[in-house]
């Protein structure tokens, strides 16, 4: 992958989590992120370092939806939870 690409996505993870706080009203705690040091406009920044960032975010956001399931570890499926995906327009 190249570097411009994780950069990219780095940027849409960041915006994953602001709105999955916006809608969700939960904060998701990004220490391990946060104590990297790195944001997607470090683009001076090592291509490897941005990946770590990119992996650690996520598994950050993935920790605090799972951790704020209404029932633990429960598979969704779409049609159950339809009503509480929200939609843009």
């Amino acid at each position: 992958m190249q570097k411009e690409e994780l950069l990219h996505l780095h940027m849409l993870m960041v915006q994953i989590k602001k709105y999955y706080e916006s809608v969700s009203g939960n904060t998701v705690p990004t220490d391990e992120y946060d104590a990297l040091s790195i944001s997607p406009i470090h683009i001076h920044k090592n291509k490897n370092v941005h990946r770590v960032a990119l992996l650690t975010l996520g598994s950050e956001i993935v920790a605090q939806m799972k951790a704020t399931m209404p029932v633990k570890n429960a598979p969704i499926s779409a049609e159950t939870h339809a009503d509480a995906i929200p939609a843009e327009h």
